[in-house]
């Protein structure tokens, strides 16, 4: 008989979320190496994006998490002692070289299949066989390379082929087809990213990236599915299917309802029961969470107020985020500037266990100010005279984290804000 399922309010669900993304307790003490990989291990990635209006939200997430750690600290568990690397996880982002054999089965069947879009890609990369070899050859002879170093050999150009296909062009289909050819390369783990050169990566093979410790035992794809569903529910606390298929590892969950139904049988999962909110199930949690769960509904817990990267991993599935927090968000970097309602790399502020608005910021690193276009308080924010002084106080940590010099508000402030964000 399956136990009873674990009673919880939409407020725990929140905190426990917030608490699983290290984004509540007080922040580590100069925080390091250690402090970054014990982060990760919680997290599993770090989103890559390369706007960097405010900065790189790689950074961004790091920082509402850790505070004012060094990013050569980063630089170092990625490039040095090499306890991280680039691959697909929620997009490209950084990952656990521990992690390896979870992504390995991607590499394995990237552009495998019968639906149309692995087909297509199948064919591309037939077509343009002497561009594979001649990239792979010049990387064995002269790697790490940037993109910028291989000339276009292809026969058949990737914007053609789209063309062709009846695809409209975007920026997937732009740019050069040595640089698609690399992209290609890297999903099959053909080849990795080794280092950067400014904002270019620099690619290399993989027994030239990866260290020699690297665990390269391979998982089945219901091995994969069965410790990646786990870590994807631990990172987000109380989840239903639909969202850690969405959360770790896209597209490597095929027979999630069987495999979730394997962990409940194993005691490595529990259903859980939220009393107050619209989605009624099926709700999971890891079962090592049930006490943090139970600690959390009894009242213990410790709030911050910090700023979230548009790529934050708490809000990176949009409508997850609108269900726990009643806060909707579309990142508007892509919508023309006349029609954005809020900004163009809008961060969302986090207070306690309340999404309570969000704030367009801009740095102006020749003149070292942290620029503030705006700000806009949520509608059903909860009145709380020391509320604002928590925002500016967040807000001046972030200047100090990018070398600011000091903080402009150069826009529109909430009313009930303005005594404290000046």
């Amino acid at each position: 008989m399956a136990d009873a399922p674990v009673l919880l309010t939409r407020q725990t669900v929140r905190r426990l979320a917030i608490a699983k993304q290290h984004l509540a307790g007080k922040k580590p003490k100069n925080p390091g190496r250690a402090s970054i990989m014990s982060l990760m291990r919680d997290i599993r990635y770090v989103q890559l994006d390369p706007t960097s209006i405010v900065a790189p939200s790689h950074l961004l997430v790091l920082w509402s998490r850790l505070g004012a750690f060094k990013q050569s600290e980063l630089e170092r568990l990625l490039w040095k002692e090499k306890k991280l690397f680039e691959y697909w996880a929620h997009r490209a982002s950084i990952v656990l070289t521990e992690d390896y054999p979870l992504y390995q089965r991607r590499m394995k069947i990237f552009a495998t299949g019968d639906t149309l879009w692995p087909t297509r890609l199948r064919e591309w990369m037939e077509e343009n066989s002497e561009l594979r070899e001649y990239t792979l050859k010049e990387i064995r002879a002269r790697g790490p390379l940037p993109s910028r170093d291989f000339e276009d050999k292809s026969e058949s150009r990737w914007k053609h082929a789209r063309r062709k296909w009846g695809l409209r062009e975007s920026g997937w289909s732009s740019g050069r087809d040595a640089s698609r050819m690399l992209e290609f390369l890297f999903h099959q783990g053909e080849i990795l990213v080794a280092g950067r050169d400014g904002r270019q990566k620099l690619w290399d093979l993989p027994e030239n990236v990866l260290p020699n410790w690297t665990p390269r035992t391979e998982l089945s794809s219901g091995e994969t599915e069965y410790l990646g569903a786990q870590l994807s529910l631990k990172a987000l606390g109380v989840a239903t299917p639909k969202q850690i298929s969405w959360h770790f590892l896209i597209g490597r969950y095929p027979n999630l309802k069987k495999t979730l139904g394997s962990l409940e049988s194993d005691g490595k999962v529990v259903r859980a029961k939220v009393k107050d909110l619209p989605t009624k199930g099926p709700w999971f949690i890891h079962s090592e969470d049930i006490d943090a769960a139970e600690s959390l509904e009894s009242g213990d817990y410790e709030p911050r107020t910090t700023l979230l990267s548009p790529f934050d991993n708490l809000i990176t599935d949009r409508d997850r985020t609108h269900e726990l927090f009643d806060f909707f968000y579309r990142i508007e970097i892509y919508t023309p500037k006349k029609k954005r309602k809020h900004g163009f790399f809008v961060l969302p502020i986090l207070d306690g266990d309340r999404i309570v608005g969000r704030m367009d910021p801009a740095m102006d690193r020749k003149k070292e100010v942290l620029r503030i276009n705006a700000v806009y308080a949520e509608p059903d924010t909860p009145k709380d005279v020391a509320m604002p002084r928590r925002i500016a106080d967040a807000v001046v940590d972030l200047g100090d984290f990018l070398g600011a010099k000091k903080v402009v508000y150069s826009g529109r402030i909430p009313d009930k804000w303005k005594a404290h964000l000046k």
